[in-house]
């Protein structure tokens, strides 16, 4: 204890979803135990604990979507729910002794820098502010999420349900059911709801390229061979890895291999829809890749199902009863759900940040949000980010970039704190890498034209990657300090060394 309170937390992460438990493993790994992971929610898994709608699953294999750092050789099929991904992050906190660093039930209102102390201060909804040298934005881009604004809304007089708080209690048994939204989070639920309810109607506003997805269960036989060989897990792993990267040659640029994507698609659609009439309203007007391909071998089928019905006119507004299309059709139902997505921070930022000099990260990312390697940004000292802007993957995991950005991240922490240092990015850095990476977004099929999550509204791309996995993952290798200025903490700030071991 310090004549002025307690001393700072070494590291402060923001978000117990993958990104924080994983920053947390890592950090321990290197000794660096003085942290805490600030969690809003009352259990970890972020996105996985929060989207539990039915039919909710990842569309990336599940071998590849989990860190190579913890293996895991019993995951049951090729592609995972969403139940078994939340208790694969369970497990991560256990067998790596997370547990005491947690602080469940902490929402997190505010983070400034106090340029006096060199240190950030956290502030809270209900309990005191915390101090840290440095500061871990886990909280990931898809941690929010609300209605849409459509006309009307307050006025329905049914039952809403949003995709990523779903409502467990509705029974939707000869229930009229609306579901607003064909993208990738649409296409799981509307399959389980046609099972269940009197009718389905489905408001697509725009189709999306989709791909067969076929999820094989894994024998018990291959789980007893990862585990008791675990390389042959890793070389299982380095195959999607590398299958994925060939697929970036199709859909992040406009090439010969898109035609191929697209060439798939269309056959997955022409063999699954026979009428030529829907086949035409589920076929897009883009290239494949410009919106996020749709994995899916059950969405096709549900559609046709004798209560099912697809919906293309564009919606005019909600009415007490129902859906208003703009042909002057009211739709009614008992409940709608809303499969709209997430409040992507692509100008703005989770939560209020407040750097030197008085600078405040909302309004410099007003535009669209800018960082260096996406991972820290000039101004904001000691402060890195995970998923953050253009680390986007269109055609790989998230986690192959997520655990290249901590391993990133943890070195310069290590390096920071061993040196009792103020690690600040060089502002004619950022600038270069994000002049370049601008250039070449332009050259990709994000910014060819098509409407989607990737784009601010004035077409500023501030979400993707342009290129492959192995580039994100290799300009990250390795912390060039040369990108940041290094300064010694104030005397002030450095009367106690904290603990840190590079």
């Amino acid at each position: 204890m310090s004549k002025t309170g307690p001393l700072p937390l070494s590291v402060a992460i923001i978000g117990g979803g993958f990104a924080g438990i994983g920053t947390a493993i890592r950090l321990k790994q290197k000794r660096i135990d003085n942290i805490a992971v600030f969690e809003r929610g009352t259990a970890v898994g972020g996105t996985w604990r929060d989207n539990t709608y039915p039919g909710a699953a990842c569309d990336i294999p599940s071998r590849l979507y989990s860190y190579s750092f913890a293996p895991n050789p019993d995951w049951s099929h090729t592609y995972s729910g969403s139940a078994e991904i939340l208790q694969y992050i369970e497990r991560m906190v256990e067998d790596f002794g997370v547990r005491p660093f947690l602080r469940l039930g902490h929402n997190v209102t505010g983070v400034s820098w106090i340029d006096a102390e060199q240190v950030w201060e956290l502030s809270f909804t209900d309990q005191v502010p915390v101090r840290a040298r440095s500061v871990v934005m886990a909280s990931g881009p898809l941690a929010n999420a609300s209605f849409p604004s459509i006309r009307g809304i307050e006025s329905y007089e049914g039952h809403k349900i949003h995709s990523a708080r779903w409502d467990h209690d509705y029974d939707f048994t000869d229930k009229k059911v609306a579901v607003i939204g064909t993208g990738a989070s649409g296409v799981q639920i509307v399959p389980e709801l046609v099972e269940v309810a009197k009718s389905v109607k489905v408001f697509q506003r725009t189709p999306g390229w989709a791909l067969p997805r076929t999820n094989f269960a894994t024998s018990q036989r291959t789980k007893d061979i990862y585990r008791r060989f675990p390389a042959t897990q890793t070389l299982a792993r380095k195959a999607w890895f590398w299958g994925h990267e060939s697929v970036a040659l199709g859909v992040v640029w406009n090439s010969p291999l898109t035609r191929v994507v697209e060439g798939v698609g269309k056959m997955h659609l022409r063999r699954q829809v026979k009428d030529p009439w829907l086949r035409r309203q589920l076929t897009p007007d883009f290239r494949a890749g410009c919106k996020r391909l749709l994995m899916t071998s059950a969405f096709y089928p549900a559609l046709q199902k004798d209560n099912c019905t697809l919906v293309t006119w564009p919606i005019a507004r909600l009415a007490p009863k129902g859906i208003r299309t703009v042909e002057g059709i009211e739709h009614q139902a008992d409940v709608i759900v809303f499969a709209t997505g997430f409040d992507v921070s692509k100008t703005g930022t989770p939560v209020p940040v407040t750097g030197r000099d008085g600078r405040v990260l909302a309004d410099e990312w007003s535009s669209g949000a800018k960082a260096y390697k996406s991972i820290a940004v000039s101004g904001y000292p000691n402060m890195y980010f995970t998923f953050g802007p253009n680390s986007g993957p269109g055609h790989s995991s998230a986690l192959v970039y997520m655990e290249a950005q901590i391993d990133y991240l943890v070195d310069a922490i290590s390096y920071g704190l061993a040196r009792e240092a103020v690690l600040d990015v060089r502002a004619d850095r950022q600038l270069d890498y994000n002049t370049d990476l601008q250039r070449r977004l332009q050259k990709t099929t994000w910014n060819s034209g098509c409407s989607s999550w990737y784009l601010t509204e004035d077409g500023f791309n501030a979400t993707m990657f342009p290129g492959f996995a192995s580039q994100y993952v290799g300009q990250l290798a390795e912390v060039d300090y040369d990108d940041y200025t290094v300064t010694q903490y104030l005397p002030s700030a450095s009367a106690s060394r904290l603990d840190a071991t590079v």
